[in-house]
């Protein structure tokens, strides 16, 4: 019998049977398809050896007037600007405290306890100390007048922190944090300092990430399995499971200094103090009562915030006004960093500008409209109820001012209120016009001039969204993501068919929905999702619409925000393990150190010979495809062919070979590679799977083919 060319659908479709999407792809992990044909994703790469703190929801690129190239960075604990790979911190102030903090320390401890009357604190915050002077022995100046992270709040107006070697700045010491499986992480309180009591090894806790696994820095010395830890705030023990190896997330790694019986002061009389804005929360926690919100976020005894909900994740929205940045925390402030003082200085409340007019001080989001330049403030407070946010109101800045927002015939100022839905989820600013979602209605804002300015009109009713994160736009056409849907607009609104809706959704933790991000890699006419797996509370997966050849594909990868390329020559994204990587650089995954392998594979559905009633006999492979570009010296994929009996049975046979490419002379031939395999399998229908494991290696399939004969019928 002759050969049998093997050609696929592109794109992965799991809505039907595995059996009834013959001739398709079934089954994909860090793949892609260019041209009809599957190939492996590129690689990433760091973009800097420097970590930052807390999870980034939120990247910005832009280039300042002498070029210099800049990317915000916002996370649940601080907003940085990315200068050349470091991060730099411009997280606004909160409040000061001025000649009015004093300390007291404990003998053989490095727990400081501050008290500062009506501080508003919570753990994890970030706070300067300035003026203070030595307690008396080891806890000097030098050692109070750094800044500190927040590690209990005794009451409203105490809180503790653990004093440090002098001249220890934050990012000097943001490291890698490592996971640390132990008996039981009840009784122990975050921030607190464990000790091995056989190997001596010591680390500070940076997470509790479940009942079992501390996230810890990376220790000084070596856990050893089976030894007792005791925490030197709690005093709680428990039994090292098994020892951290490697990184997972980044925290403070820092070398403590223990009080002495000498450190009797308080610090003295001028002390100051600079608390930064109130971290947000890092995993939405949705309800209330008691279990909500994050633990440690009020004293011991307070009152249960009983209006917690899911909104209380940390987003943050960002634009450039020119070389300037605004900044908006979801639900917060408006602040702006002025690019002319430098990354050395921190963002200001927009409302404190001088000659600031009626500035929105709280706001869902904020953007800066590129055609008429006015800045806009959704979900704020309007011009006659200062500080009391209209979730549905829609305020705008006269033409080319940060600080005019006061509504006069003389200048372009206004406000506009949606009348439909409870508040404004999300903004998207396209060619023509401004996207405006509330939690069920889209709408559409357009620049119309004097003397109203913005017009707006409803688009569409009953759509949903998946949250303030989950929309992007490629040129005039906006996608986004909802609550069991895909949608696009285009001119009009329309649910996307989606050929892995059921895959996605049924394995998803509608809990963490907020953290869905939406990003685009125009490169491959592509826009991705990012979302969280029923069994995870941060964003695990993918899901990618190829909107050129409208398919659908998939895959596991953890990324909390994305920016395409365009200022930046590549992709660069936020991972979870807190650095920032360049995307569709070489082929392996450098997020270890050596580098890794890319697991990439994809698998068909299963096809037969004519309605699938006799037996089918392969004796021969031949494959086809490229491994053009690849690094590796040999770059290998494997081919597998595996058999059924019954469309619902088990693969009963598979017949895995390598396909290595080969040389030619002293040059390498990258469409030479192994001829032919002679195989031996028999079944009713049959799967092809492609994969590669190994470093260096890219490629893209072609049609193989396969010697295929009847078999008889039974």
């Amino acid at each position: 019998m002759p050969l049998t060319k093997l050609q696929f659908r592109p794109g992965i479709n799991r809505e039907t049977t595995s059996y009834s999407n013959e001739g398709g792809w079934f089954d994909t992990d860090k793949t892609r398809f260019r041209f009809g044909y599957a190939e492996k994703i590129g690689g990433w790469i760091k973009q800097s050896q420097n970590a930052y703190l807390g999870s980034a929801r939120a990247l910005h690129p832009w280039v300042a007037l002498d070029g210099t190239s800049f990317i915000g960075v916002g996370t649940h604990l601080k907003y940085y600007i990315n200068e050349g790979g470091g991060f730099n911190d411009i997280t606004p102030i909160r409040k000061t405290t001025t000649d009015g903090i004093t300390f007291a320390a404990t003998n053989g401890s490095a727990i400081i306890t501050a008290t500062d009357s009506s501080h508003g604190a919570i753990v994890d915050d970030f706070v300067t100390i300035s003026q203070a002077v030595s307690l008396g022995g080891n806890i000097t100046a030098d050692v109070l007048n750094q800044e500190y992270r927040v590690l209990s709040v005794p009451s409203g107006n105490t809180f503790t922190f653990e004093a440090r070697v002098a001249g220890t700045s934050i990012p000097s010491i943001t490291t890698g944090v490592v996971n640390l499986t132990v008996g039981s992480t009840s009784s122990f309180t975050l921030g607190e300092r464990i000790t091995g009591a056989i190997s001596s090894a010591t680390t500070i806790i940076s997470q509790i990430t479940s009942s079992t696994v501390f996230g810890v820095n990376i220790p000084s010395g070596t856990f050893v399995a089976g030894e007792t830890i005791t925490g030197s705030t709690s005093g709680a023990t428990t039994t090292v499971t098994t020892a951290p190896s490697s990184n997972v997330n980044a925290g403070l790694n820092a070398t403590p200094v223990l009080a002495n019986s000498s450190d009797t002061g308080n610090g003295g009389s001028n002390a100051d103090a600079v608390y930064q804005a109130t971290i947000g929360l890092d995993t939405s926690v949705v309800g209330n009562g008691w279990n909500a919100g994050s633990w440690g976020r009020g004293s011991w005894n307070s009152a249960a915030n009983l209006t917690v909900a899911g909104e209380t994740l940390r987003v943050w929205s960002h634009d450039n006004f020119g070389e300037d940045l605004l900044i908006n925390i979801r639900d917060g402030g408006i602040f702006y960093w002025d690019r002319t003082n430098g990354v050395g200085t921190r963002a200001v409340e927009l409302s404190s500008l001088t000659n600031s007019d009626l500035a929105p001080t709280i706001a869902k989001k904020v953007l800066v409209s590129d055609a008429d330049r006015h800045v806009i403030a959704f979900g704020c407070d309007s011009e006659t109820a200062i500080g009391t946010q209209d979730p549905l109101l829609i305020r705008f800045s006269s033409q080319e001012s940060l600080t005019e927002w006061r509504t006069l015939p003389t200048n372009t100022a206004g406000e506009l209120r949606i009348g439909s839905g409870s508040e404004i989820i999300s903004a998207i600013e396209t060619r023509q016009q401004i996207l405006v979602f509330t939690d069920k209605s889209l709408h559409a804002m357009q620049f119309i001039g004097p003397p109203f300015t913005f017009g707006i009109n409803s688009i569409s009713e009953n759509i949903t969204i998946a949250g303030p994160l989950a929309a992007i736009a490629v040129e005039d056409m906006v996608f986004w993501m909802g609550k069991q849907e895909f949608y696009v607009y285009s001119g009009g609104t329309s649910r996307l068919p989606c050929t892995v809706r059921d895959y996605v959704f049924n394995d998803f933790n509608d809990k963490q929905i907020l953290k869905v991000t939406a990003s685009t890699n125009i490169a491959f006419s592509e826009v991705w999702w990012f979302y969280p797996s029923a069994d995870s509370d941060e964003n695990d997966r993918y899901v990618i619409y190829n909107y050129q050849q409208k398919i659908w594909y998939y895959g596991n990868l953890g990324r909390t925000a994305w920016i395409d390329r365009g200022i930046e020559s590549l992709p660069i994204a936020a991972s979870t393990d807190h650095f920032l990587y360049e995307h569709e650089s070489g082929f392996d995954d450098s997020s270890t150190s050596p580098t890794t392998a890319i697991s990439a594979h994809i698998e068909s559905s299963q096809f037969d010979i004519g309605d699938g009633d006799n037996f089918t006999f392969i004796n021969k492979l031949l494959p086809d495809l490229t491994f053009r570009n690849s690094t590796a010296a040999s770059p290998k994929a494997t081919f597998t062919l595996k058999t059924r009996n019954f469309p619902g049975g088990e693969y009963l046979q598979s017949n895995a070979k390598p396909i290595t490419q080969s040389s030619a002379g002293s040059s390498t031939v990258v469409e030479q590679f192994t001829d032919q395999v002679n195989i031996r399998l028999r079944g009713r229908s049959f799967a092809l799977r492609v994969d590669s494991t190994e470093t260096g290696v890219t490629w893209r399939l072609g049609s193989p083919r396969v010697d295929i004969r009847p078999d008889g019928k039974r």
